[in-house]
């Protein structure tokens, strides 16, 4: 009786045992939103010293790949620039670097966005966007007098990337200069002053280039832009009254932030209804 009554308490045990287990989360399941961060492989290091392009290749492959968490590498990639490595492995390295996004390299990154090979300054000027820090917005800056457009418009893009208001002179004088780009840079980081000066450039500039600035500047926090600014920007785009404003504004008011100017809001309504019937353009949509 005795044993059979420790059988069945064992028993019990072990079912009370799975329910816990089956209660408890799955490892696999808890780490499913995370994904866990890829380490360099212990011999990156040494493979960057090599002095082998095979190897200098597969471990700037595992650096990239790594992210952040391969700012290990950055001092050994920063050497191997510095010494020179051929074009294909420069533009690896570069591109490297600002996967990383570590402002040490920025200084290096910056000296091969002034290299004699646009593509090399393209992948620079890239890569100083992510790397950040007061190096790399002077050299920005410099980029946007670049010989290749690509770089120009790479250059102003960064620009707003960084946050670099001190800029946005120079941005202006870019947009008037053919760099496209400049203008959502701008429109992210003008004073209200520097803002209206972007929206009277609706009379000289294509209307698409200056509303992708335009656009960034109406949903900005009141506290950056005032609501004057904003509602003489929409009046200014109400009396042009065109079929392509219209667009414009129906795609802004579909992104317009809930929380945002119930002034502005209105304004921007508004001028919907009022150029609804406005006479259409003929050219591709414009979306803010």
């Amino acid at each position: 009786m005795l044993r059979a009554l420790g059988v069945a308490l064992l028993c019990v045990q072990a079912l009370w045992g799975n329910v816990a287990i089956a209660q408890q989360p799955s490892p696999v399941r808890a780490a499913a939103p995370h994904a866990a961060a890829i380490g360099l492989p212990a011999d990156t290091i040494p493979r960057l010293r090599s002095g082998d392009p095979e190897q200098i290749e597969s471990a700037l492959g595992d650096v990239r790949v790594s992210g952040r968490s391969g700012t290990a590498a950055v001092s050994a990639i920063v050497e191997l620039l510095r010494r020179g490595l051929p074009e294909p492995l420069t533009q690896a390295a570069i591109e490297t670097l600002g996967d990383t996004e570590s402002e040490t390299s920025s200084e290096v990154v910056a000296w091969y966005a002034r290299h004699r090979s646009a593509v090399l300054r393209r992948s620079a000027v890239s890569a100083l966007a992510k790397t950040k820090g007061l190096v790399a917005v002077k050299a920005l800056r410099a980029a946007l007098s670049d010989s290749d457009p690509g770089v120009r418009g790479l250059a102003a893009s960064g620009l707003g990337r960084l946050s670099a208001k001190d800029a946005v002179g120079e941005l202006l004088v870019a947009l008037e200069h053919k760099v496209p780009e400049a203008a959502a840079s701008v429109g992210a980081l003008c004073s209200p002053t520097e803002c209206e000066r972007l929206a009277k450039k609706l009379e000289s500039l294509p209307f698409d280039v200056v509303t992708s600035g335009l656009s960034e500047v109406l949903v900005r926090p009141t506290a950056e832009v005032n609501d004057e600014t904003k509602l003489a920007i929409v009046a200014r785009l109400r009396a042009m009254a065109t079929g392509e404003v219209n667009r414009f504004l129906k795609g802004l008011q579909a992104r317009y932030p809930a929380r945002a100017s119930a002034r502005v809001k209105v304004a921007i309504d508004d001028a919907v209804a009022a150029t609804l019937s406005s006479p259409v353009s003929g050219g591709p949509e414009t979306s803010p």
